[in-house]
Formats: C-alpha cells, sequence, structure tokens
C-alpha cells in the first residue's frame, strides 16, 4: 500500500507541474501567440500586467518543481545511505 507522505509527493509533484504548464501555456496564447501578427501583437501584450504575472508565476512555480524533485532525490538518497532514519511510519 501506498503511504500517504507518496500520496502527498505526488499530489504536489502534479500540482505544482500542473499550474507551471498550465501559466506557459496561457502566457504563450494571450502574450505571445504564434505568426507575423503575433508578433506584432506581443509588443503591445508582453508588458500588461497580466502578461508579466502570468510569466513571473510560470519561472517561480518552475523553481519550486526542481526544488520538490531536488528534495525527493536527496531524500531517497540518504534513505538509500542511512536505512531506518526517516520517519516512516
Amino acid at each position: 500500500m501506498i503511504g500517504l507522505p507518496v500520496v502527498k509527493l505526488v499530489g504536489t509533484l502534479l500540482l505544482t507541474y500542473s499550474t507551471h504548464y498550465g501559466a506557459t501555456k496561457m502566457y504563450s496564447v494571450l502574450c505571445v501567440p504564434n505568426g507575423v501578427w503575433g508578433y506584432v501583437q506581443g509588443m503591445f501584450t508582453t508588458g500588461s500586467p497580466i502578461c508579466a504575472a502570468t510569466l513571473t508565476y510560470a519561472s517561480n512555480s518552475q523553481a519550486s518543481y526542481a526544488a520538490i524533485i531536488t528534495m525527493t532525490i536527496s531524500r531517497a538518497v540518504m534513505d538509500a545511505i542511512l536505512p531506518g532514519t526517516g520517519t516512516g511510519a
């Protein structure tokens, strides 16, 4: 049976990545769309508050996702090196 900490970890990873993915897609569609018209439109929309906030969130969520992965790998390595020292239930 999968323990509650694993379920929380997977849920956190999914939530963080999903919101990051959504923010990057939203920025791409609303702020810098494809094509020549998108290039022209981007000149006016990229500096808007919603686009700036979306890009900032995408950057911050990427950093959070990377930190979660790094901590998970570090924990797995430490559990392998020092078995029996975890908080396991």
